[in-house]
């Protein structure tokens, strides 16, 4: 796997993988950037809602369970001190369906903690990673 992070301008960096796909990171604008795109400690926030919701989904869709839609919601407390590595990560799934399984569910969300997420593999080294999930009318993520 190879991936490229170009300078463009100021504080920010457009990111390139091997499919050749972009995204823009910049720094916010009390630290240099203009705030174009999350930031780097962000976007590793963002990779560990992807990998684990692509890991839920797979699974789900696996099992044939009815989803409408899945949001994961992130929070994160950082160290106080340089390197501010995160400490601490919590995610939240939520998920919406008629017919939606909590047991599917549930099975889904620590199959991907547990076994597929390597994003979440990787943060568990240096932060504490808890998850919590609840199912919401087939209306949407509230």
């Amino acid at each position: 796997m190879n991936a490229t992070a170009r300078w463009t301008a100021g504080m920010q960096f457009v990111g390139t993988g091997e499919a050749g796909t972009a995204l823009t990171m910049d720094a916010r604008p009390e630290h240099g950037g203009q705030g174009t795109g999350p930031s780097p400690m962000e976007t590793l926030l963002l990779s560990l809602g992807g990998c684990t919701g692509i890991d839920v989904i797979s699974i789900l869709t696996k099992m044939r369970a009815p989803l409408d839609g899945l949001e994961i919601r992130i929070t994160a407390d950082r160290a106080e001190e340089h390197p501010r590595v995160f400490t601490r990560i919590a995610l939240e799934y939520v998920f919406s369906g008629v017919s939606l399984s909590p047991e599917q569910v549930s099975r889904a969300i620590e199959l991907s903690q547990t076994r597929y997420c390597s994003v979440a593999a990787m943060l568990r080294q240096v932060a504490t990673l808890t998850y919590s999930w609840r199912i919401v009318p087939a209306s949407g993520p509230a």
